[in-house]
Parts: structure tokens; C-alpha cells; sequence
């Protein structure tokens, strides 16, 4: 795999600041405990008030708490075996190394741009951009290889459906949502008093597109599409994990949680799994 060396010394790098900034989120102490404010927008906010994520609202501070969970219980430990198949040859590692990266590029440009200032900036800052030059290392060298990642056996149908339907119904999830405004700040639901919907438009213009792009182009059984479905569905599950752990994070915390975010979020974690297992499955061994 080319750029294999720069590609491991970003990833040691990427576990080992990932390791400090979610240790810190659940671990940090202090703090003057939960208390409310009035927003620039009208809306009363209840901020948490604690260790690290104390100037959150408390629904943003149990979703970066699940979300530093699943990066110790799951993300770490996938980048770290990922990095391991990938040093022996495997494809499927290298697939896997795309995917999991992917994760963290999006986890961290999501703490860097969305939440409150605090200690750990800089290390999101670092775990963003090593994140971003080692996933596009990592794509570049996928890409090279895409004629021969998969058997001619893959059912395109069952992974483009997938992906098609993902796409389209987090789309339709977060524009009901958008346009569904508070009645008295004219602001979105949740927008509390965060500037913008920072994961929203992440997921608009990026995530959603990228996954219906996919969807199209496995069903006409185009090259690039496999490549991006197979990123997409990896990064897919890590993130759907991630957002099942913040979902029960915030029911922990007294949140209020939609019950179609209850139901969607886990189902498409299962079904991001079957499909995983079907690529794995249809993946051509290097010969």
C-alpha cells in the first residue's frame, strides 16, 4: 500500500490524541454544576456544568460523552487492528483503515467547529487534520486498486438500497427538524446556544449526498461507486454506533429523544452491519 508509512505515523498519532481528548471528556473533574441562561435567541438553555464539556447544554454534553465512549470502546481499537491488517497485506484492512478514518475525520471536525471552547481545542485541531491527510492518503491509494476489490458475486442491489435509503432518510430527518422552528426564538429545535447546526450541515452537504452518490453509481455497478460504498458503509457503522450511545447517553441524562431517532438510528446500525458482512464476503483476496 503506497504512502503506508505516513499513513501508520498519522494513525499512531490519531490514537494516541484520540486517547487523551476522549479520556478527558469523561474523566475531568470540576465545575459549578448544571444551571440555566437565557439565550441571544430568547431560549431558556441548561448548561451542564461539569469536568470538560461544562459550558455544553446538557444534551450536547451527553452526546460528547456517548460519542468519547464509542471512540475508547470501538474507534481506537478498530484503527488499531485496522492498522494491523493493512501492515500484513490484507484488503479488507485497507477498507477498513478508510472507513474507520473516516470516523474520526468527522467526529473531530465536528468537536473542532461545534463545540464550546475548551482545554482540548488544539488537540481536536490535531485530530482533524491528521485525520483528513490520512483518510485522503488512504482513498488515493484504495483508488488505485478498485477494479479488483470486489467480486463479480456482490449484491449490488441489497448495498445500493442500502445506501439509497440512508441517504435519503437522514436528509429527510434533519429537514424536518430545520424546519420545524421553536415558536418563540424562531430558531430551530436543539439549536440552543450554539451558533449553527454545525452536524446537520455535515450530514446535509456531505454525508447525504455522498451516500445517495454511492447508492447510484453500485447500482450501475461503477467502479468508484464500490470504493465509496464500502468507505461509506464502514464510516456508516462506527458513526451509527457512535449516534445509538449518544441517543442513550442523552436518555440517561432526562434528554427528551425522538422516538423516530430511537428506532431509526439503531435499525440502521444493524442493517450497516449486514452489509458489511456482505462486503467482506465478495471481497477479492490479493493475489
Amino acid at each position: 500500500m503506497k504512502n503506508i508509512r505516513l499513513i501508520t505515523l498519522l494513525s499512531v498519532l490519531i490514537i494516541a490524541f484520540a486517547a487523551i481528548a476522549a479520556g478527558a471528556g469523561l474523566l475531568l473533574p470540576g465545575g459549578p454544576g448544571e444551571h440555566s441562561f437565557m439565550s441571544v435567541r430568547g431560549e431558556s438553555v441548561t448548561l451542564y456544568g461539569q469536568g470538560l464539556y461544562k459550558n455544553e447544554s446538557v444534551s450536547m454534553a451527553a452526546q460528547a460523552k456517548g460519542q468519547d465512549m464509542v471512540t475508547l470502546a470501538l474507534g481506537i481499537p478498530l484503527l488499531c487492528i485496522s492498522l494491523i491488517m493493512t501492515g500484513k497485506g490484507k484488503r479488507n484492512g485497507h477498507l477498513l483503515l478508510a472507513g474507520t478514518l473516516g470516523y474520526f475525520l468527522y467526529t473531530y471536525a465536528s468537536y473542532a467547529f461545534l463545540s464550546m471552547y475548551n482545554s482540548m481545542f488544539l488537540v481536536y485541531t490535531v485530530l482533524f487534520s491528521a485525520s483528513l491527510f490520512a483518510f485522503i492518503l488512504t482513498l488515493n491509494s484504495l483508488q488505485k486498486d478498485r477494479d479488483r476489490l470486489f467480486k463479480d458475486t456482490l449484491p449490488v442491489k441489497r448495498i445500493g438500497i442500502f445506501l439509497l435509503f440512508i441517504g435519503c432518510s437522514i436528509g429527510l430527518l434533519w429537514i424536518g427538524k430545520i424546519l420545524r422552528p421553536d415558536p418563540v426564538s424562531g430558531a430551530p429545535l436543539g439549536l440552543e446556544h450554539y451558533s449553527t447546526l454545525v452536524i446537520q450541515a455535515m450530514d446535509l452537504g456531505v454525508v447525504v449526498p455522498l451516500s445517495i452518490a454511492s447508492g447510484v453509481l453500485v447500482l450501475q455497478r461503477k467502479t468508484i461507486g464500490f470504493l465509496l460504498a464500502s468507505v461509506m458503509i464502514v464510516k456508516g457503522i462506527s458513526l451509527l454506533m457512535a449516534i445509538t450511545a449518544m441517543l442513550g447517553a442523552m436518555l440517561y441524562a432526562g434528554v427528551n429523544v425522538s422516538l423516530a431517532e430511537l428506532i431509526l438510528f439503531p435499525g440502521f446500525t444493524i442493517w450497516a452491519l449486514y452489509n458489511f458482512v456482505l462486503l467482506l464476503k465478495h471481497t477479492r483476496k490479493l493475489a
